[in-house]
C-alpha cells in the first residue's frame, strides 16, 4: 500500500440486421458452450455468438502479434468470452482510496541476500486454486490465502480457510460482501474477531447471507496485519521472507481477462487505479537472469481454467506494473 492509504476493492434488432456469423467456428462455439456450461435462449444465443467471435478475434490477433515478437504473454479463450469488455469491466468497479491508512514503519529493504526466485506453491504454502464465482469476493480470497501461508509457518499445516466467513461477517469492518471490500479489513476483521473459520465448516456459497462464525470451529487467527510501501523491492522482501501476500492490481483490459500464459505486460495498464486483489506467491525471471524477463507470480480466484492453472506470471521490475506493488498487505501471526 502506498503510505497513509489503503485499498477498498469494489472487490467483469430485427432479422434483417441480424449480424453475419463465420460457419467455420460452428464447431469450437458448441465445444466452448460445452466445456463452460453455457445455455442460452434462441436470441440470445446469436448475440452471444457475436460477442464470442469478436474475442475471438481480439485473441488471435493479439496472439499472431506475439509470433511476431510484439508480445510476451499469451491470450486464450476463456469463460468470459461471451462478454463484452464492457460487461466484462462492470465485474470491477471503482475504488475509493481512504487517506486515514497508516502503513507499517518497514526498514529500508536489503536485496542483496535474498533469493534470486521464490515459489510458495512448491512449499507446501498455498491451497488449491479456487472461483469466486459472480460474487465480487476477490478482496476476501487474496485475503484468505495470505493468511493460510501464514498458519502454515505456525502449525505446518495447510488448511483451506473461509472466505463466506469473510463475505458474510466483516462488514462491521468495512467491507460488503460480494459488492467490494479490502484484505486490510478482511485482516481487521479476523484480529477483532479472534478466530477465522475454515472452509470445511463454513463453505463457499458465491452469494452473501447472514453471519454464522462459530468461535468453537475458528481454525486461524492472526496477530497484527501490515501494509507495505508502495514499492517493488519492499514486496520483493516480503514475498521472499515472509510468504504469500495479497495485493491489488488494474484487471480491467482484455488482454488480462483471456491471459493465458508468458510474462504479463498491458501498455495501458494504470499504476494507481485498481481493481481486483490477488496474492503473489512468489517471483522469478524466465531465461537467463540478466534478460530482465522479471515477473511476480499471483495466485488469481477464477479457477484453474483461467491463465496457467489459475495463475499468472506478471512483469517485475517495470516500474509498478498494474499497481502490483501500491496495495500489497499482509497478516502476522506471533
Amino acid at each position: 500500500m502506498t503510505p497513509a492509504v489503503f485499498l477498498t476493492i469494489l472487490c467483469f434488432g430485427v432479422a434483417s440486421a441480424a449480424p453475419a456469423l463465420d460457419p467455420s467456428l460452428d464447431a469450437k462455439w458448441q465445444e466452448w458452450k460445452t466445456k463452460y456450461g453455457k445455455s442460452y435462449s434462441q436470441e440470445e444465443e446469436m448475440w452471444k455468438r457475436v460477442v464470442w467471435e469478436e474475442n475471438m478475434k481480439i485473441i488471435q490477433m493479439h496472439n499472431g502479434e506475439g509470433g511476431l515478437g510484439k508480445h510476451g504473454f499469451t491470450m486464450e479463450m476463456n469463460a468470459f468470452g461471451d462478454m463484452t469488455g464492457e460487461e466484462y469491466r462492470t465485474l470491477m468497479t471503482d475504488i475509493p482510496v481512504p487517506a486515514a491508512m497508516k502503513v507499517k514503519s518497514v526498514q529500508n529493504p536489503l536485496l542483496n541476500h535474498l533469493p534470486k526466485s521464490e515459489d510458495w506453491t512448491k512449499k507446501g504454502f498455498v491451497t488449491p486454486v479456487r472461483n469466486q464465482g459472480q460474487c465480487g469476493s476477490c478482496w476476501a480470497f487474496a485475503a484468505v490465502g495470505a493468511i493460510e501461508g501464514q498458519m502454515f509457518w505456525k502449525t505446518g499445516n495447510l488448511t483451506t480457510l473461509s472466505v463466506q466467513n469473510l463475505v458474510d461477517c466483516s462488514k462491521p469492518h468495512g467491507n460488503n460482501g460480494c459488492v467490494w471490500g479490502s484484505a486490510y479489513r478482511a485482516y481487521k476483521y479476523v484480529l477483532h474477531n479472534g478466530g477465522l473459520e475454515a472452509e470445511e465448516t463454513y463453505p463457499y456459497e458465491a452469494k452473501e447471507g447472514p453471519c454464522r462464525y462459530k468461535p468453537e470451529n475458528s481454525k486461524a487467527y492472526i496477530t497484527e496485519f501490515v501494509t507495505l510501501p508502495a514499492n517493488e523491492d519492499y514486496l520483493l522482501v516480503a514475498v521472499a521472507t515472509i510468504g504469500p501476500v495479497s495485493a491489488a492490481i488494474d484487471a480491467s483490459h482484455d488482454s488480462f481477462r483471456f491471459y493465458n500464459g508468458g510474462i504479463y505486460h498491458e501498455p495501458n495498464c494504470s499504476s494507481y487505479l485498481i481493481n481486483h486483489s490477488v496474492l503473489v506467491v512468489g517471483y522469478g525471471f524466465e531465461g537467463n537472469e540478466t534478460d530482465g524477463n522479471n515477473y511476480w507470480l499471483i495466485k488469481n480466484s477464477w479457477g484453474e481454467q483461467w491463465g496457467i492453472n489459475g495463475y499468472m506470471k506478471i512483469a517485475k521490475d517495470q516500474n509498478n506494473h498494474c499497481a502490483i506493488a501500491s496495495y500489497a498487505s499482509f497478516p502476522n501471526i506471533f
